[in-house]
């Protein structure tokens, strides 16, 4: 089997965000599992709001086209979603949109088609994010990826870990890592 590339990144960049720890936990698991894995921070790639007058206007902005090459250097996508008013935050629609277009020579959503993701979220809520995951599930399947069907949400998210970012509960912690390990499996076989 080949080695999964996989690029991993959350939906937030508040500084102490419960998705970018629990995204961590993922990645290790995917490392762990012989994955070569990038994380980014989509606060190093700021756009302005999707928009075709923009675009046409200005161009791409140059952060869409490295965030875009990413996309195509890698075959698996670890996503970690806070949940905004019951949904998808508006940094990760964005950037979801921006990667989205369609540039000179390409097919639409050449960035995604063959894609496989992974998806996890934490809330300070007692249902962890799972309503911001079902609309993040609903956007990547019409896009073309393959969403896996486990997703894990971490609930009460502000007392479930340590001061080292691992999960308190020991057993919570294996199941991150494992939809971690899981994806790289994926990846690599559908891959190699």
């Amino acid at each position: 089997m080949s080695q999964s590339k996989i690029l991993a990144f959350a939906g937030s960049t508040r500084r102490n965000s419960y998705n970018r720890q629990v995204l961590q936990v993922a990645v290790a698991g995917a490392r762990a599992a012989g994955a070569d894995v990038t994380v980014v921070d989509l606060k190093d790639y700021p756009l302005p709001l999707m928009n075709e007058d923009l675009e046409r206007e200005e161009g791409t902005p140059e952060a869409a086209t490295q965030l875009k090459q990413l996309f195509f250097e890698n075959d698996g996508l670890l996503i970690a979603s806070p949940e905004y008013n019951s949904s998808i935050t508006p940094l990760l629609k964005n950037t979801i949109d921006w990667v989205s277009r369609k540039a000179e020579g390409e097919t639409p959503l050449q960035a995604y088609k063959g894609k496989v993701a992974a998806l996890v979220s934490a809330s300070p809520g007692g249902l962890g994010g799972l309503r911001g995951l079902v609309h993040v599930r609903s956007i990547l399947s019409n896009i073309q990826v393959t969403v896996l069907p486990t997703q894990i949400t971490i609930s009460n998210a502000a007392q479930a870990f340590d001061d080292e970012g691992q999960l308190k509960d020991a057993s919570l912690q294996q199941n991150v890592e494992n939809l971690g390990k899981t994806l790289a499996e994926t990846v690599s076989k559908l891959t190699s």
